[in-house]
């Protein structure tokens, strides 16, 4: 079936979650490159206050992401992500005043950023739980793989268009953008289907939701031994991307310019891991999804053992391949496997699960250089990466898992 003919974008409600989706990833992209100037811009601002102001949006999101699971699954989802773009609407709107007007003390940079890291602490579990209140279960894959295509091309665009606004108009004016689509983010995710259906209900205490959420969560061995290896390959890919891999550019490639070719490649990647995820069905998606992650190490071990950077960049590009297939693979499983009640709360987990080690992969990576070296680090991460991986394949659940409801897309 033609893409432009898809019976989904037929359906205004899957549509407008389309819409709101990628606005707001759109906008993830557009706002860190603004964010970063805009503070190092600020009388007094330097890279001790850029950390603190990116740890203030950080730790929100790691703490209210359980709370936002069981919001999610408790109230209307529309309305949960509604608030979540508001808030960042909020926070993005008063670092806008502040990066135009150069007055940005540290207490309210801070707090501008804790409202966005809540944002997206609400908003993530309750975007995963609404998919299956407007895609019939049939088309769960085909419906993940074109909002991870939306989602895809927004970051990677957010990521261009954002750097040449700061560059052309200053990051007061990017970060308005971003806000602007957050505003717009609202509006839409306030106008989709608000039904009861697959709500946990307000009835029960929250603490019980969220016990019974986590009991959904370890039930399920293929998913907690998965979101385990993705914690800890996490830490060793945020090492690699966030430090090890620009100091290698700055230092041997001839600077920033020669890492942007290497998230390019990714970016188109994903691309093709999208368009592959909308015309293929893997009878074993979790086996599937995970091999297709097997090579996340190569690019931090070809760059340890100086190979030719075009070699790097292929695998960059199977990389962004591999991982989207799996985004939309596990997307896919979750909402098959998982009740709809406790969607959002498992989402929560899983997220949470995910993202809990990348501090720590940022804060070890300088030390990592100090005692090792900086090639010896590389080669240490990429393998540690690459054996993160097969290790999740010992797993009976992750080999065998087959679809409870088979998809005929």
């Amino acid at each position: 079936m033609a893409f432009w003919h898809d019976e989904l974008l037929a359906d205004p409600d899957f549509v407008r979650l389309l819409a709101s989706r990628t606005l707001a990833m759109l906008a993830r992209g557009f706002a860190p490159v603004a964010i970063a100037f805009g503070v190092l811009g600020l009388p007094g601002g330097n890279a001790t206050t850029l950390s603190l102001v990116l740890a203030a949006e950080m730790i929100p999101l790691l703490i209210f992401l359980l709370p936002g699971g069981v919001l999610g699954d408790r109230y209307s989802r529309p309305t949960v992500i509604g608030v979540g773009a508001i808030l960042a609407l909020i926070g993005l709107s008063a670092l806008t005043v502040m990066f135009l007007t150069g007055w940005g003390p540290l207490w309210a940079l801070c707090l501008a950023a804790v409202l966005d890291g809540t944002s997206g602490a609400l908003s993530w579990p309750a975007f995963n739980g609404i998919i299956p209140d407007i895609v019939p279960s049939e088309r769960f894959q085909r419906g993940n793989a074109l909002l991870s295509m939306g989602a895809s091309t927004a970051r990677l665009f957010g990521l261009i268009a954002g750097g040449a606004v700061v560059v052309l108009m200053g990051p007061g004016w990017a970060v308005a953008c971003a806000a602007l689509m957050f505003a717009v983010t609202a509006v839409i995710a306030f106008q989709l289907p608000h039904r009861k259906t697959g709500l946990a209900g307000a009835t029960e205490s929250p603490w019980r939701q969220l016990a019974d959420g986590w009991q959904e969560f370890r039930s399920r061995q293929w998913l907690w031994v998965v979101v385990v290896q993705w914690a800890l390959m996490m830490l060793a890919m945020q090492a690699f991307i966030g430090v090890l891999g620009p100091v290698l550019a700055n230092e041997e490639l001839g600077g920033a310019g020669a890492w942007a070719p290497f998230t390019a490649a990714e970016g188109f990647g994903a691309l093709l891991g999208v368009v592959i995820a909308m015309v293929w069905h893997p009878q074993r998606p979790i086996l599937v999804g995970t091999l297709a992650c097997l090579l996340a190490g190569a690019p931090a071990v070809l760059l340890g053992i100086s190979a030719p950077f075009g070699l790097v960049l292929v695998t960059a590009v199977l990389n962004g391949l591999g991982f989207e297939l799996f985004g939309v693979l596990w997307m896919t499983a979750l909402q098959t496997e998982v009740p709809p009640e406790a969607l959002s709360r498992v989402g929560a987990y899983d997220a949470l699960g995910s993202l809990l080690f990348t501090p720590v992969g940022l804060v070890l990576a300088g030390p990592m250089i100090l005692v090792w070296g900086l090639h010896p680090a590389l080669i240490a991460c990429g393998v540690f990466m690459i054996v993160i991986v097969a290790a999740a394949l010992l797993s009976p659940d992750v080999r065998t898992l087959r679809l409870q409801a088979p998809a005929t897309q």
